[in-house]
């Protein structure tokens, strides 16, 4: 199955959390059914991206990089890439190349969707369309800070940086009884 195609099953048998989640869910594979190149960075109209929520073994901490383009603390994530066999591998290799840490589990449904406007490194205007996981660090887990980020490090579920925008919301949803919490 190649990326396209499990962009759409995935989303087609997620069980979005509530009616706004459930609204992107429906405009996500509205723009994959508009055309097979959906899930490709050059796409300029827009492109499917993936993200991962990265939680320490304890639970009481998340991962977050320092985005030099964005210049704000962020869930690791990004562009898909032609290798990647889905949105969950994409996913999950996104959080290793950022966070240099091997073991990490990821969940097997999405956590949670997002839409924004962002430009590119190509400088034209586009969106992301973001579908993001759930992802496990194994106990005793030390980052190490990639190129793609400005710093990296834990922050307390509770003592988030304030300009996160919706990782408080994903947090809860991680860390409530209607999402699976295990591979």
């Amino acid at each position: 199955m190649n990326l396209h195609a499990d962009s759409v099953a995935v989303l087609t048998a997620w069980q979005a959390p509530d009616s706004q989640q459930e609204a992107l869910r429906q405009a996500f594979l509205a723009f994959l059914a508009s055309s097979p190149d959906a899930c490709r960075r050059e796409y300029a109209p827009g492109h499917i991206t993936a993200s991962a929520l990265v939680l320490d073994a304890s639970r009481r901490r998340t991962l977050l990089t320092l985005h030099p383009r964005v210049g704000r603390w962020l869930q690791l994530g990004g562009h898909c890439e032609a290798t990647d066999a889905g949105l969950r591998e994409a996913a999950l290799r996104e959080a290793e190349e950022e966070s240099g840490m091997t073991g990490l589990r990821i969940d097997p449904q999405p956590l949670h969707l997002d839409a924004h406007p962002v430009t590119c490194s190509g400088g034209v205007p586009t969106r992301h369309l973001d579908v993001r996981y759930l992802v496990h660090a194994p106990a005793d887990a030390q980052p190490l800070r990639s190129a793609e980020s400005l710093d990296l490090q834990w922050w307390p579920v509770d003592g988030l940086p304030s300009d996160v925008d919706s990782i408080p919301h994903m947090i809860k949803l991680a860390l409530g009884t209607g999402h699976s919490h295990e591979p």
